[in-house]
């Protein structure tokens, strides 16, 4: 079968709420338009049909993840996300240019974690061979979506945390004064910490870290 984007409109249009969509873009800046449905009935229309098309040809899959990310409402982008996450079977290594297409496009926060936390740690999981050539890459690149990625890749990895990688990350960035990645350096540290705590106080003591970077980073130790 064939993703009808058209389709799936329809039945986001059926549930759209103006008062919430309107709270939504508000809260994201007024950067994109929303339909207003909330995320777990959102969720669950979009899995529903993504399963009911099921696996596209890899070719159909960029198609229409790109499709999706010029769709003006931000429901559609949250969708390319969970279809690239429900093709990981088939995931090749190439997955990752389509994945960086969605990281450098359209670009905030919920897009961006969003597929930290959907695609990339397992990603560079079933293909570790790629985890320097492509997150040094972010983590130099000028675009700070792509420094954030390269911090947060491994906020799931727990005892497989490589650590030498993230100090060397976070103190490429430390000297940055975006907000979203001294929000990243803390997110990731508080993660760590959870598995490590000992190593991330170390860490913060011996490293002069952004004061947003410093809280968030011991948040659940102190």
């Amino acid at each position: 079968m064939q993703f009808n984007i058209s389709e799936l409109q329809k039945m986001f249009e059926l549930l759209a709420n103006a008062e919430n969509a309107k709270g939504a873009e508000v809260y994201m800046k007024n950067q994109f338009r929303f339909f207003g449905i909330y995320t777990n009935e959102r969720r669950k229309i979009s899995n529903d049909y993504i399963k009911k098309i099921g696996l596209l040809s890899t070719n159909d899959l960029n198609k229409t993840v790109k499709a999706l990310w010029k769709m003006p409402n931000r429901e559609f982008q949250y969708v390319a996300i969970e279809l690239i996450a429900f093709h990981k079977k088939q995931w090749t290594e190439e997955i990752i240019e389509l994945t960086e297409f969605c990281l450098i496009n359209k670009s905030w926060w919920d897009s961006v974690d969003g597929i930290a936390s959907a695609i990339l740690g397992d990603y560079f999981k079933l293909f570790p061979h790629q985890i320097k050539s492509v997150t040094s890459k972010w983590n130099k690149s000028d675009n700070f979506w792509l420094n954030r990625s390269s911090i947060m890749f491994q906020k799931s990895y727990k005892q497989k945390t490589d650590t030498v990688l993230l100090s060397k990350y976070i103190l490429n960035c430390n000297h940055s004064k975006e907000f979203f990645i001294q929000k990243a350096i803390g997110w990731a540290l508080r993660e760590y910490s959870k598995t490590n705590a000992e190593w991330v106080k170390e860490f913060v003591a011996d490293n002069p870290l952004a004061p947003l970077s410093k809280r968030e980073a011991l948040r659940l130790i102190l």
